[in-house]
């Protein structure tokens, strides 16, 4: 059975349409991020200063999906809100895109429609969606509660087939297999920004994992059993494998629209 996918909805790469980036609402649920203890009646706070980027884009986004490789917004696009996504992003070498090559060419043979991913990270958070003045105080919040963390090692090296929330996609991914403990302190701090905000928090059970490939459509019972076992087999005899999916973070990131924040790892 394939995995409920981490993080990642129809709407992520929507997100890479307006900016490419991968990202998406879990569970069909739109955060319309109105942060506790906030009232309706209350007048609007003024936008704050010293963001980058206009604060109300005026771009024209298309619904339609064909414009979009097929892919379906997992939640309408309305002016003001701004899909956000906490991350950590993985930088890769060469040899890792090498290996990529092979798990992707080969599961193309089960599913010819497969595209790579041409960038890696391992989510934190859900996507979720924030009002444009409330940026500034979460990505603030954020900031203060990460501020303690240390690098840290990852090993990501189990193959896995995941599906988004209403299974308009799938994922192929290396799962995390070491450092899970530090990864779910740090969810555990984003989680309680997101719960200063009354945004949706992270997964009760999460599989951390970074996504290598996706194609559109459910093809869990074509990329599972014998082609999985198979990846895996790839990934198992690749030469110094051990080494090369042992991953150390030195940053997490935040991006919300086309804004990005970084939060170095001490």
């Amino acid at each position: 059975m394939s995995a409920g996918l981490v993080g990642y909805s129809s709407s992520e790469e929507e997100e890479k349409e307006e900016e490419e980036e991968e990202v998406g609402v879990a569970r069909g649920e739109i955060a319309q991020g109105t942060p506790r203890g906030a009232s309706a009646g209350r007048p609007r706070l003024p936008v704050p200063e010293g963001l980058p980027g206009d604060p109300d884009p005026d771009e024209v986004v298309s619904e339609d999906s064909a414009q979009h490789g097929g892919r379906v917004r997992g939640f309408a696009h309305e002016r003001g809100n701004w899909a956000t996504h906490v991350y950590l992003p993985c930088r890769v070498e060469e040899e890792f895109l090498e290996l990529l090559e092979l798990l992707v060419s080969h599961a193309r043979t089960y599913v010819s429609s497969l595209a790579a991913a041409d960038e890696f990270h391992l989510s934190l958070s859900q996507c979720v969606v924030l009002r444009y003045h409330w940026i500034e105080p979460f990505v603030r919040s954020l900031r203060e509660r990460l501020a303690s963390f240390h690098r840290f090692f990852c090993v990501a090296d189990q193959v896995k087939v995941y599906t988004n929330q209403n299974k308009t996609r799938t994922f192929i991914g290396l799962e995390v297999s070491a450092g899970h403990f530090q990864l779910l302190e740090l969810v555990s701090e984003v989680d309680r920004v997101l719960e200063e905000f009354d945004l949706p928090t992270f997964y009760k059970d999460p599989s951390f994992h970074i996504s290598l490939a996706w194609c559109v459509g459910d093809m869990s019972g074509k990329l599972e059993g014998q082609c999985l076992r198979e990846l895996q087999d790839i990934v198992d005899g690749f030469e110094d494998s051990a080494l090369l999916l042992r991953i150390q973070w030195e940053q997490i990131r935040c991006k919300s629209g086309n804004k990005y924040f970084s939060f170095p790892l001490r």
